[in-house]
């Protein structure tokens, strides 16, 4: 080989070595790898122990989760069950008068005296409710709503005042705390 052949070959070696070099990036030099293998692992063990590490918050997370609903849900039930405790306690009172008004109708004769018994009773009913939020609804004279009263039967109005008014009141209405909790059934004019 004469010195011009081997010149040739000298300045097209370097570029036949990078385009022969498979480990070659057109960025980075020939003599540098693309992958580090020991590098990828390592972040490949840190990916698996966050996920892990996720998978058992979650785990966690979920577990509490299912524990409030439970006791949540019995601590529902232990309310709904002692809800009207407080009510049906003050009523005992009431109860407890009821009974002795029993026993004087059974052994008075006096109709006067047992009148009077059963109208403090039925007092201490209507005060002891009231102090508990419930209240009567006034209907009667009233223009007939019905967001408040239900409409048995209409008839026709004694005067022209009385045209779409409730007449009469068949079954009183309650409210509980301002909300209606039983509508008033009543007789409006027509």
């Amino acid at each position: 080989m004469d010195d011009k052949e081997m010149q040739q070959t000298d300045t097209q070696s370097p570029d036949i070595a990078n385009e022969m070099n498979i480990n070659s990036d057109d960025n980075i030099p020939g003599t540098n790898h693309l992958n580090d293998p020991v590098a990828e692992e390592n972040e490949l063990e840190k990916l698996k122990e966050e996920i892990q590490q996720q998978k058992d918050k979650y785990l966690r997370l979920f577990a509490e989760f299912d524990n409030f609903k439970r006791r949540n849900a019995k601590e529902r039930i232990e309310l709904i069950q002692t809800a009207g405790k407080e009510v049906i306690t003050s009523m005992l009172d009431v109860l407890d008068d009821c009974d002795r008004a029993e026993k004087q109708i059974h052994g008075t004769e006096d109709v006067e005296q047992i009148k009077q018994g059963v109208q403090l009773v039925f007092n201490k009913l209507r005060t002891t409710m009231q102090t508990k939020g419930l209240k009567p609804m006034e209907s009667i004279g009233q223009e007939f709503d019905v967001e408040k009263h239900e409409a048995i039967t209409e008839i026709p109005a004694p005067n022209d005042n009385f045209k779409g008014k409730v007449v009469d009141e068949v079954t009183k209405g309650y409210l509980l705390n301002d909300k209606i909790i039983r509508f008033a059934k009543v007789v409006v004019g027509k």
